[in-house]
């Protein structure tokens, strides 16, 4: 929670500077959001290839550990192209791209603000922060009501880092494994997904 807070705030804080134009403007006219997604793609690679217990764990789970984020995939995408509808600015596919962000807003915010523009990239950024923060208060609520599996769907992307820990906490630590191993699959995928979507239009 603390985290995203942080992280939430230097978003508003960015976003107060750009408003009222508080920097240089050589520094406003730079365009800083692919070398910023290379570093973040680079960072990605070096965190999962370092993890070695994950990669051992991946290996050694039954096949069936696959449906969980599989079904994140699915869910995600039909969720957010419904919601379109109720969106007259927001195209299915762009929708869909959003819901591919699968929490991880760093990344998929930057994507989609290079491939489709500011305004799809901020909605991106602010409907994945969301998913990460409803994760780290809800969770208790999921669990109880849907399922062991529920805190690690609603997760995404982050179940292998920052909700890691609530997830474990209300599922329990048997639970682990999966949420590790869901959260890195669907963080390579992120990438993949959101620019395969918005090839598409």
């Amino acid at each position: 929670m603390k985290g995203s807070l942080i992280i939430l705030s230097f978003f508003v804080l960015g976003l107060i500077l750009g408003i009222y134009k508080l920097l240089p403007s050589s520094l406003l006219e730079q365009d800083f959001s692919m070398p910023a997604l290379y570093f973040l793609m680079f960072v990605v690679g070096i965190g999962v290839g370092a993890d070695k217990s994950s990669l051992k764990v991946i290996k050694e789970t039954n096949i069936k550990i696959v449906l969980v984020p599989l079904c994140v995939i699915i869910g995600s995408l039909i969720g957010a192209g419904l919601v379109s509808f109720l969106l007259k600015e927001v195209g299915v596919i762009d929708a869909m791209a959003v819901g591919a962000g699968f929490g991880y807003y760093s990344l998929s915010s930057i994507f989609i603000t290079e491939l489709r523009g500011e305004t799809l990239g901020v909605i991106a950024l602010l409907s994945n922060i969301m998913r990460e923060i409803i994760t780290l208060l809800a969770v208790p609520i999921f669990v109880k009501y849907f399922g062991k599996l529920a805190g690690i769907v609603s997760g995404g992307a982050t179940s292998m880092d920052t909700t890691l820990p609530i997830i474990t906490k209300y599922s329990g630590k048997e639970w682990a494994v999966i949420s590790i191993f869901n959260g890195i699959v669907l963080t390579i995928l992120v990438p993949i997904i959101v620019g395969f979507l918005l090839k598409l239009v």
